[in-house]
């Protein structure tokens, strides 16, 4: 499946009129990209009305308290909808627990390694999210990590679903998914390079002026 990380409402709606879209990620570098001092509820609302799926909100505070009291505030913008994204910790881990006593959706972000994502499934995450680009970054090979968090979670049976992201390339994409990443979100420039080859497009102009020469000669 494809998420689409992005915040913009136009380019989501637009991108999920394709036809191809699970659901939406955000967080905070993209939202203050795309959208500067908007106000955050209204954004989401507004991402939930042109998108389907869960739309991931990260939260941006650091003490249990207030993470928790975070993560109340957007499940209440959409039970439903609204994902809580969760940084990866010591102290997100115990957000996590108490999430999922709730039934709150949740995504544990910012991972980086099969141990943290394994600890984040136990705990009982919605969604386990490994960035792919930072991960390279380190020097590591990402595809063994995927392979092995997917492994675990089909052998122990936990619920949680592996969300790539952090993706640079199309070959990032077409990676995570063979390597059996449940979901990657990726973000539209890289999406609308997925459309495209030139052989298509050839070919297409083949057929086309094939019909619409008929009968000329």
């Amino acid at each position: 499946m494809l998420f689409l990380d992005s915040s913009d409402p136009a380019e989501i709606k637009e991108i999920s009129s394709w036809g191809v879209l699970s659901g939406v990620t955000t967080n905070p570098l993209i939202i203050s990209r795309e959208a500067g001092d908007v106000d955050l509820e209204q954004r989401i609302h507004e991402v939930i009305k042109v998108s389907t799926g869960h739309v991931s909100v990260e939260l941006t505070t650091e003490t249990e308290k207030e993470m928790l009291d975070e993560a109340l505030g957007y499940h209440e913008w959409n039970p439903k909808r609204v994902c809580v994204k969760i940084p990866f910790s010591e102290t997100g881990l115990k957000v996590l627990h108490q999430l999922v006593q709730r039934e709150v959706l949740t995504n544990v972000t910012c991972m980086m390694s099969f141990n943290q994502a394994y600890l984040a499934a136990l705990a009982g995450a919605t969604y386990v999210s490994l960035f792919s680009g930072r991960i390279r970054d380190m020097g590591y090979d990402v595809r063994p990590v995927i392979r092995e968090t997917r492994a675990i979670l089909d052998r122990e049976e936990l619920s949680s679903r592996i969300i790539v992201g952090s993706v640079r390339h199309m070959m990032d994409v077409n990676e995570a998914l063979m390597d059996g990443a449940h979901i990657v979100t990726v973000p539209p420039p890289i999406l609308r390079k997925m459309l495209w080859n030139p052989r298509t497009e050839s070919t297409i102009r083949e057929f086309n002026d094939a019909w619409n020469n008929r009968g000329k000669k």
